[in-house]
């Protein structure tokens, strides 16, 4: 690779992680980056450099023509880093290409040509569950995609049928970053149902004996309940991700929130460390504890996601502060254990049930205060039969089709406009 020369009008700025977060004396015996990961999605950009050892780190921004430069101190040029160019794919909406050499002695460099010009986060994470220390790097687009517009854009490609009668007769209002209370407008508007597929990106969920991955099943049925529900004539969905990476829990929360969704259902599949373990369960938030000791433990690995995922903790807790209202979630929780009721009998014609009844646990990502929320662990993928099921494209739209038939029958006697929403 041909030595970058940065000259001092294109720098925009420096990323550097504190001195204190995962960095190793410069000048130290050099480090070894065992693996590199890049995970392309509209949404955002992911560059993840793993090794056994924490390694200095930084990133500058350049401009004309736009890239990102990550010099790494005292970090060996090995395999792992010689194939990061082959990882770009052409669809990546970020990043054009790939260029990784020895800078100067005791540098590595590695040079991201970009598209488009980025907001880039870097960040480091501990190890957890199998991973090493990991260097990420975030792209994102100087302006997110908004949920809200998808919704819109979807309303616009599928407009009423002529001559229908039951079709609201206007389309998705506009909503403010805090849902204000329902009006009469709201009966009117389409039903709204954010679809939140678990886990993704370096998350991969549980992974069944050949091989199953959660999130990728996790996925698939998502988007067939979607494409079920925007079929119906007074519904619309969204999805919190339509792609293989990771969403931050409370990022999840606050995107149903931010399209005033009527319902949240998030898309599991279970394991446990029994084979024998079967059967469909639904899961609703917990304001004084789990009801068992299984939705407990079952919440807390849940809830490990964000570690795992790995999440710029500076951003997690601003997103935390502006997505938790700190309010009783009584109401929420009512409306929860109806609609997961609904769900339940609706999977229920389809696959055993683990559980007869809807459990209660404190899931992070069931916290949206004004939206009724539920957690579908849909099958046990760590169940041999389970997990054929869940591979197969007609078995999942088996569930999807189950997961829509409750929804239908609790909106059917629990309209949105019946709620009070919080503003």
């Amino acid at each position: 690779m041909k030595r970058v020369s940065l000259e001092r009008r294109e720098v925009c700025k420096w990323l550097l992680v504190p001195a204190v977060q995962l960095l190793v004396p410069i000048g130290a015996r050099a480090a070894t980056v065992a693996s590199a990961r890049l995970w392309p999605a509209e949404e955002y950009t992911r560059l993840i450099l793993e090794s056994p050892a924490p390694f200095p780190h930084q990133v500058l921004s350049v401009k004309n023509p736009p890239r990102l430069v990550l010099d790494l101190p005292d970090v060996d040029l090995n395999s792992a880093l010689a194939q990061l160019p082959r990882l770009v794919r052409p669809s990546d909406p970020y990043i054009a290409a790939i260029r990784v050499a020895n800078y100067r002695p005791g540098v590595l460099r590695i040079v991201l040509d970009l598209k488009t010009e980025v907001n880039p986060q870097l960040f480091a994470l501990k190890p957890v569950a199998g991973y090493g220390y990991r260097v990420v790097l975030d792209l994102y687009p100087l302006t997110p995609p908004d949920p809200l517009m998808a919704l819109l854009e979807s309303e616009r490609r599928n407009p009423p049928e002529p001559g229908r009668t039951d079709v609201p007769s206007e389309p998705l209002r506009p909503a403010p970053e805090s849902p204000s209370p329902a009006t009469s407008a709201d009966s009117r508007r389409p039903i709204v149902v954010m679809i939140d597929p678990g886990h993704g990106g370096e998350d991969p969920g549980a992974i069944g004996r050949r091989g199953t991955y959660e999130k990728n099943v996790t996925l698939s049925i998502a988007k067939k309940l979607k494409a079920l529900i925007d079929e119906e004539p007074r519904m619309r969905a969204a999805l919190t991700r339509d792609d293989d990476y990771f969403v931050p829990l409370a990022v999840r929360v606050q995107k149903a929130r931010r399209v005033q969704a009527d319902l949240f259902i998030s898309i599991h599949a279970d394991a446990v460390s029994t084979p024998t373990a079967r059967g469909s369960s639904v899961f609703a938030l917990s304001e004084h504890g789990a009801t068992s000791a299984a939705a407990r433990l079952l919440a807390q690995h849940e809830n490990e996601a964000d570690l795992i995922g790995g999440v710029n903790l500076e951003e997690k807790d601003a997103v935390v502060r502006s997505a938790m209202l700190n309010m009783s979630q009584a109401a929420q929780i009512n409306d929860s254990l109806r609609v997961g009721r609904s769900v339940l009998d609706g999977i229920g014609e389809i696959n055993s049930l683990h559980k007869g009844s809807v459990e209660q646990a404190g899931f992070a990502v069931l916290k949206a205060p004004e939206i009724p929320s539920i957690l579908v662990e849909t099958a046990f993928i760590s169940n041999p039969d389970e997990e054929m099921k869940l591979r197969s494209e007609q078995e999942q739209a088996q569930f999807a089709a189950s997961i829509l038939r409750g929804i239908k029958r609790y909106f059917a006697q629990n309209p949105p406009l019946a709620r009070t929403k919080a503003s």
